[in-house]
């Protein structure tokens, strides 16, 4: 290794480094912040250490509100009820309402995640390999899709949702992001890369069409499908405008939205804020571990076509 090529990856150790400090130190002034007392927080002169560790930030976000760790309701009976209110069959024990909140979330998040992952996996193979009349601009009309923004659609997602009986429910955040246009984008231009004759010969086997997208395709491309399921679990877990458009009852509330009413109206606890962003980071950072690999991968394989 010649001194030119040694000098060059020693920048870029150093480059790397200095990035990564940089994007994590958000994360670290959360976590230190929710320990300090109020009195750092909001002094004038940053406070790069705690000088006196301090729970009373969880303190406050566990005891301020109770609610059911969890409501089972009876199906369908939402539809039956005057209000639109689904009966209720099973209630969990009273817990803090931040743990209620962040199940709340979890929930949402996930079950984002499996549907909009499972219905762009589909969409994506069918764009890809099969050939109908239409095809093109189907897929046209996605693309096109992707640059609508949330706003325009809002009213008629709000009107939807309310006839349907689902609004004020976690569902009413679910199912809008479940046709997400770039999770369909995705998945077509990771399909796409799959030789055409692997599909021809399942057929020629004698494998149903299910067979082959399990057994054949969805292997394939795991790696889009993890990056596609790290993008949409983000995603939604941060989407605090469509949560706060569609959801209004306490126990519904995701762990965004029980923070900010838990603030008092004429002044801001930046501690609690805090405690509470450093509570809901958790589940993002266990899901970016487990689907780190697939993300590194995916972003790189779905950057060339074929």
């Amino acid at each position: 290794m010649n001194k030119k090529s040694k000098a060059y990856r020693i920048f870029s150790l150093v480059l790397v480094i200095i990035l990564a400090l940089l994007f994590t130190f958000p994360l670290y002034w959360i976590i230190t912040g929710s320990f300090k007392t109020g009195k750092e927080i909001n002094s004038t002169t940053p406070v790069w250490w705690p000088s006196e560790w301090t729970l009373k930030n969880y303190q406050k976000l566990m005891s301020k509100f109770k609610a059911p760790l969890f409501e089972i309701a009876i199906p369908f009976s939402q539809y039956f009820s005057e209000d639109g209110t689904p009966a209720i069959g099973l209630t969990g024990p009273t817990v803090p309402a931040a743990v209620r909140w962040l199940l709340n979330t979890v929930w949402m998040a996930v079950a984002s995640m499996l549907l909009t992952c499972l219905t762009a996996a589909m969409a994506g193979y069918s764009l890809a390999k099969k050939r109908f009349v239409g095809r093109n601009l189907i897929f046209t009309l996605i693309v096109c899709a992707m640059a609508l923004p949330k706003q325009v659609i809002l009213i008629p997602l709000i009107r939807e949702m309310s006839s349907l009986k689902l609004y004020n429910t976690l569902s009413a955040v679910v199912y809008p992001i479940v046709g997400w246009p770039f999770g369909v984008f995705l998945m077509k231009q990771f399909s796409e890369g799959i030789p055409t004759e692997m599909v021809e010969a399942c057929r020629i086997d004698g494998a149903s069409e299910w067979r082959t997208f399990t057994d054949v395709m969805f292997p394939m491309i795991k790696p889009g499908v993890g990056a596609l399921a790290i993008f949409t679990f983000i995603s939604s877990w941060n989407d605090y405008f469509m949560q706060l458009i569609m959801l209004s009852s306490n126990r519904n509330l995701t762990i965004s939205l029980g923070i900010a009413n838990m603030q008092a109206e004429n002044q801001t606890d930046f501690g609690l804020i805090m405690a509470g962003a450093a509570f809901a980071a958790v589940p993002i950072i266990i899901v970016f571990v487990i689907f780190q690999k697939y993300f590194t991968k995916g972003i790189t394989m779905g950057a060339v076509k074929g």
